[in-house]
């Protein structure tokens, strides 16, 4: 049976759940295997792909076109309905990007199978669980996909049918698994918040060794053994005083968890999973004493600059040579990020921003509205640039919209 046939009669292999173990774990220095699904066990980890796959998601990307001096939305094109509102039967737009943001991140390597109709318009976006894609390059450096169903069965595919979606690679057409090659760093996480539950769990500073002067048989060794567990293991004993009788004595042979400095490792493991995701720590929750709003609002531009802005350039660029021809691409039409976003949950910047472009004569009155969502002001003057007093020339009126390209 076919993997791929039209919507409506999809093979069930690609109708069912992706949560899949999609990677094989490596064990780290500290004994603790490190895959995917253990990593996003690790608050960093999770808190990393949440920030990207956010960053990705909540930003609109549409299909544009130039044409002349104008941009306007190709709404007509069918992949600006995909991937600006509903790319599938069970995903929206933000679900699918977000989906694709952490599959780059955790595996280096997001895929989707491109579902298009005998004449070659596009039906459906489909994402594919990494681990059941294999990228294979020929002598003649043409790239295929092998594919598992989850029937086990496999097919190969061309580049025509697959969105390839990388993150860094060495070899050009592969990404790099970031999970893997950061298993140390987050092996070492894993391990520091099991250690320091385990010292919690047990009580932190009842443990060590309690001495009598006399030899103790099994059943005064039990009852002894239980009756401490009872009264002085645990949290809900914690700091409670021991009684002890006949000459004994407790010998605390334990280290707290500032003994063992497990605060400093555990904030050191936050910086350096950062590190490895590119993601400032204050966007995971964690900042310094240092920290003020000024550079709070400072690092919230770099995030934008440093984090989102390369990956949203190299999506872009993916979906173009992916997703559009080289006639459409001459056409003009091409995606985009709409930065502006990203100010829909701050009322002052966004009214900052809007109030700036338009008093800059950088954008007309009724296209401040637009990104308001309001709708136009019939005044003519609000389709016409507010051109500064100090700058020399005369305002000029809105053109007329051209129409998008046709499917």
């Amino acid at each position: 049976m076919s993997f791929f046939v039209q919507k409506g009669r999809r093979n069930q292999a690609f109708t069912e759940p992706f949560w899949q173990e999609w990677i094989g774990a490596l064990e780290s220095a500290t004994g603790k295997a490190v895959n995917w699904k253990t990593a996003l066990q690790v608050a960093t980890v999770f808190a990393c792909c949440r920030v990207i796959g956010n960053g990705y998601a909540q930003v609109p990307f549409k299909l544009m076109q130039k044409s002349g001096r104008r941009r306007v939305p190709a709404t007509k094109h069918p992949l600006y309905r995909l991937l600006s509102l509903k790319p599938n039967d069970w995903q929206t737009s933000f679900e699918f990007r977000q989906m694709l943001a952490w599959h780059i991140e955790l595996c280096g390597n997001a895929y989707v199978f491109k579902n298009r109709s005998v004449t070659g318009k596009y039906i459906e976006l489909i994402p594919l669980p990494p681990g059941r894609v294999t990228p294979k390059q020929d002598e003649n450096l043409l790239i295929t996909y092998e594919v598992m169903g989850l029937d086990g069965t496999t097919r190969t595919l061309t580049r025509d049918q697959i969105w390839h979606l990388r993150g860094p690679t060495i070899d050009g057409f592969h990404g790099l698994d970031v999970v893997k090659l950061a298993r140390e760093a987050i092996g070492l996480a894993m391990a520091t918040e099991e250690a320091a539950g385990r010292l919690h769990k047990n009580g932190i500073q009842n443990t060590g060794v309690y001495a009598v002067d006399s030899t103790l048989d099994k059943k005064q060794y039990d009852d002894l053994s239980g009756w401490i567990a009872k009264q002085f293991a645990g949290l809900q004993n914690a700091g409670k005083p021991m009684i002890l009788d006949r000459g004994a004595k407790f010998l605390n042979t334990s280290m707290s968890s500032v003994d063992a400095q497990s605060n400093e490792t555990r904030k050191t493991q936050v910086e350096q999973i950062c590190s490895f995701m590119g993601v400032l720590p204050i966007k995971v929750g964690f900042s310094d004493k240092t920290a003020t709003f000024a550079s709070a609002e400072e690092m919230n531009r770099a995030h934008r600059e440093d984090c989102l802005a390369p990956r949203w350039e190299s999506f872009e660029q993916s979906a173009m040579i992916n997703l559009l021809t080289d006639d459409e691409i001459d056409a003009g039409l091409y995606f985009n990020f709409t930065e502006e976003g990203l100010l829909r949950g701050s009322a002052k910047d966004t009214k900052d921003v809007i109030l700036g472009y338009v008093n800059g004569g950088l954008m007309y009155p009724n296209e401040g509205r637009d990104l308001l969502d309001l709708n136009p002001d019939d005044d003519p003057a609000s389709d016409r640039l507010r051109i500064p007093a100090n700058i020399v020339g005369e305002p000029k009126a809105a053109e007329p919209a051209t129409p998008a390209l046709q499917e």
